[in-house]
């Protein structure tokens, strides 16, 4: 199993992680309620997606922007990695 560094780099292509995002996700990989506080443009998407590409089954993401979730799934598709947003 690939650890959150590689997968960072295979399919975003950066080396390091912003702060907080390493403890953040290492948080929810240990199976912490984890709560993240960020800036828009903080890398917050990074914190759930990178942990649901280590772990078997689904993460549901609920977000009230429209054009947020398919701006998400359309970059993570380009990424080759499965995503659907269900509007309606």
């Amino acid at each position: 199993m690939q650890g959150p560094l590689e997968i960072l780099k295979k399919y975003w292509q950066h080396d390091t992680f912003r702060e907080p995002q390493d403890a953040i996700i290492r948080s929810v990989l240990e199976g912490q309620d984890t709560f993240a506080l960020m800036p828009t443009g903080g890398g917050k998407s990074i914190c759930f997606q990178v942990p649901a590409m280590m772990q078997e089954g689904l993460c549901l993401v609920i977000s009230p922007l429209i054009a947020l979730m398919k701006d998400q799934v359309q970059n993570l598709s380009k990424r080759g990695i499965k995503a659907i947003a269900l509007t309606g």
